[in-house]
């Protein structure tokens, strides 16, 4: 399993600027074969903080999603409202029962 994590720091006013691109595409990715899980958050203390937790099945799958429209649509919703900064991290993952005994 494919894991991504990433922290979006925006300029103030962006984030409600962005919600319509990151709900479709939340949504859309979904929706794509490979997805386990994709998620927008924002941070309860840090408003302008988003955050992305996306879980692919395969590297292939993550490589399909780049490809998408729903991608490119939100990459121009971002060159419209720049980021501060954005840190990035994919990890490969296996699941192991929780709680850890």
């Amino acid at each position: 399993m494919i894991v991504i994590h990433a922290k979006i720091a925006t300029e103030p006013g962006t984030t409600d600027a962005l919600k319509a691109a990151i709900a479709a595409m939340e949504q859309a990715s979904r929706a794509e074969a490979g997805c386990i899980d994709y998620t927008f958050t924002t941070a309860l203390n840090e408003p302008t903080t988003l955050r992305i937790f996306e879980q692919w099945q395969s590297i292939d799958a993550l490589k399909a999603h780049f490809a998408t429209a729903h991608m490119a649509q939100f990459n121009v919703a971002m060159q419209k409202h720049p980021p501060k900064g954005i840190d990035v991290k994919m990890f490969e993952a296996k699941e192991i029962p929780f709680p850890p005994t």
